[in-house]
């Protein structure tokens, strides 16, 4: 397989106002030996720095069919994705999705191999699905999804997709699927 050469976006940094460490207002600067803006604190020397989120999720799997869950929250109210969320603090990116998993759909999961990995540079955000198993049919959608349900492979609804990751993912699932064997793909949206 061959990777997408990098294409280096650097976005503005978020601007944060005051400092988290002693809550003086703070520079937007560089710092000495970077190359970046940074929000800094002149007060005490903290600099504050913005890192991309991680969003992690799942492809569930049941009887040849994938669930997907239709959005409670913006954005993309009433749209379907996969399940998925941003990773948390002191969390592996694996219990991540599976808790995303349970938190939207209520499905039980067998995590299986890391399955996509996708840059997002525009929104600074990573987003990372891994294949996995339904334990059974057994679905109780949580506060952020309208609906859960599994579609076959030509019942997905394709315009009605919440996100480029989420349909960039599908489509790889159903090539490799058509091939007989899972690789794990890595690429960028722009």
């Amino acid at each position: 397989m061959t990777y997408p050469e990098p294409t280096f976006y650097f976005p503005a940094p978020v601007e944060q106002h005051f400092c988290s460490q002693c809550g003086s207002k703070l520079s937007r600067k560089i710092p000495a030996d970077d190359n970046r803006v940074r929000d800094l604190c002149e007060n005490c020397g903290a600099i504050h720095y913005k890192n991309p989120l991680i969003v992690v999720g799942t492809i569930p799997v049941w009887e040849d069919k994938i669930l997907l869950c239709r959005r409670a929250i913006e954005p993309r109210h009433g749209k379907w994705t996969l399940p998925a969320g941003f990773m948390e603090l002191s969390e592996t990116s694996s219990i991540g999705a599976i808790r995303e998993t349970t938190e939207e759909a209520g499905a039980e999961i067998t995590l299986k191999q890391l399955f996509t990995v996708i840059d997002v540079p525009h929104v600074n955000q990573v987003h990372m699905y891994f294949l996995a198993d339904a334990n059974n049919e057994r679905l109780d959608p949580g506060p952020e999804s309208l609906d859960a349900r599994y579609f076959s492979l030509d019942e997905i609804p394709w315009d009605e997709l919440s996100f480029r990751t989420v349909t960039q993912t599908i489509k790889r699932y159903i090539e490799d699927r058509k091939q007989g064997a899972f690789t794990t793909h890595y690429f960028s949206l722009t």
